[in-house]
Order: structure tokens, then C-alpha cells, then sequence
């Protein structure tokens, strides 16, 4: 059976063409059960785009729906600024926050469904283009297909690990300067280890299909570390909704 991936598609929403990677329709038995790759990614904020009734916005291919999963929420306001540009009749259209768990369990939802609603993801093109100056195992540069996750090596490539809530973990970054700060301190604690850390890049769409695949335990150690603009984003919209409903409860009363 195929995995919930689909790589590399170029697909046209709403007219504009972009470059993702699909969660496709076609479910196959996981490796991990889905309870423990939902902990692994429900730690990400994404962002998707909705109409005013709350529907996502989504664009067709023969049978076929899609809608854009966006790793940056300025990445989806700046696309509908520019979709009400081009398709001005579209109506009122909004920045919906999901999880990444949230993302996949619908993608799971919607393969149950005969042409049910595929997921693009789309990520953010300067982490993009930093993740094609890190050299492939090759030693070449090459184009980066996916969103991109970073992560250090040490010694003989293992995996640099953290330590999150006193438990040790392997961590993935959204954002390439958040990991620089984090070896370059490391260099200056521990100077011998200096010349053997090198900060290496591999695709989200990776870390899911072996979670799909793959029954390695390393993969329930997995971190995800969100970027700094999606937890922001997440926080200042809680601290809004809390306020709206505590100035409401003052109304009411």
C-alpha cells in the first residue's frame, strides 16, 4: 500500500502553482501505531487557509481536492493577500491554526473517503533554500524537494541529542538559525566536540513515512521544535480568544 506521502507534485490552488508534498488517499498499516505518531507531531502549529463558513480553501484535479498545509502562518496571510489580488470574488478568507497531528489524522479521515480531501504542504522557501547549500550524503548540493528539518550530527553521524521534560530526545527544526544557536554554544561549552558537529537537513515528509514504516523505537523519540513566529502566533491568538470570552463574561453578567 502506499504511504500517506506523495512526493514532489506541482498542483495549481486557486490558480497560483506551487511545489508540495501530498497526503495523499491511500492508507497502509503503520509501523508505529497512529497513537504514538500523533504525540510526535502535535507540538507543531501549522496553518491552513478557510473561508468564512470555515471550510478550507481547496482547488481540484479531476476528482481529486486539495488545500495548502503551511509550515509559516506569515506564508498564508501573504497568500491570501495576494489571492485577493488576483480572485477578488473569493470572499472573506482567514489563517486557521491546526496542529500537525491534526493534519494527519484528517489526512487519515479523508482517505477513508472516496475523493476525500488531499493536504499540500507548503513550506517556507528561505529554510528551503538554506537546506540546498547543506550537501547531501554525496557531498553535492542538489534541490531540496519537501519541508525542511533540521538536525546536528556528532562524532560519526549520530544524532545530537536533547533532553526535553528530564527525557532524552531527538530534535528536528523548522528553522535553521534556531539549531545554529544551539551548536555554536555547544562548541563553545565543549570545544573538543567542535569539529565533528555538523548540522544536517532531511524532509518532514521523511520523518512521517518512517514513522509509517519503520518500527525503530529511536522514532519514538522524535521532537519536532516548532518555529518561534508559529508558537507566537499560537499564543497571541489564546491570549485573544481568552480575552474576548472573559469580556464577554463581564457583558453577560
Amino acid at each position: 500500500m502506499k504511504s500517506l506521502i506523495r512526493w514532489g507534485a506541482t498542483l495549481g490552488i486557486v490558480g497560483s502553482t506551487v511545489l508540495g508534498s501530498i497526503l495523499t488517499q491511500t492508507l497502509q498499516a503503520v509501523a508505529l501505531p497512529v497513537e504514538q505518531i500523533l504525540p510526535r507531531l502535535e507540538t507543531v502549529p501549522v496553518f491552513t487557509i478557510t473561508n468564512e463558513q470555515g471550510y478550507f480553501l481547496t482547488a481540484s484535479e479531476g476528482e481529486k481536492k486539495f488545500t495548502g498545509v503551511f509550515i509559516s502562518q506569515k506564508d498564508a496571510s501573504s497568500y491570501i493577500e495576494q489571492l485577493k489580488k488576483d480572485k477578488p470574488d473569493l470572499g472573506k478568507l482567514k489563517v486557521l491554526p491546526l496542529s500537525l497531528s491534526q493534519v494527519y489524522q484528517l489526512a487519515r479521515d479523508n482517505a477513508k473517503k472516496e475523493n476525500g480531501l488531499s493536504f499540500i504542504f507548503q513550506p517556507t522557501q528561505a529554510q528551503v533554500e538554506l537546506a540546498q547549500k547543506i550537501p547531501s550524503s554525496n557531498g553535492q548540493n542538489q534541490q531540496f524537494l519537501g519541508v525542511p528539518l533540521f538536525y546536528a550530527t556528532v562524532g560519526e553521524g549520530k544524532h545530537l541529542p536533547a533532553q526535553r521534560n528530564n527525557q532524552q530526545v531527538f530534535p528536528f527544526f523548522f528553522e535553521k538559525s534556531q539549531l545554529e544557536k544551539i551548536v555554536e554554544d555547544l562548541k563553545q561549552k565543549q570545544p573538543q566536540l567542535a569539529s565533528t558537529l555538523k548540522i544536517e537537513v532531511i524532509s518532514l515528509e521523511a520523518i512521517i513515512i518512517n514513522l509509517e514504516k519503520s518500527n525503530d523505537e529511536n522514532l519514538t523519540k522524535i521532537h519536532l521544535e516548532p518555529t518561534a513566529e508559529s508558537v507566537e502566533f499560537v499564543m497571541r491568538s489564546l491570549r485573544e480568544n481568552n480575552n474576548q470570552r472573559n469580556n464577554q463574561t463581564n457583558t453577560d453578567r
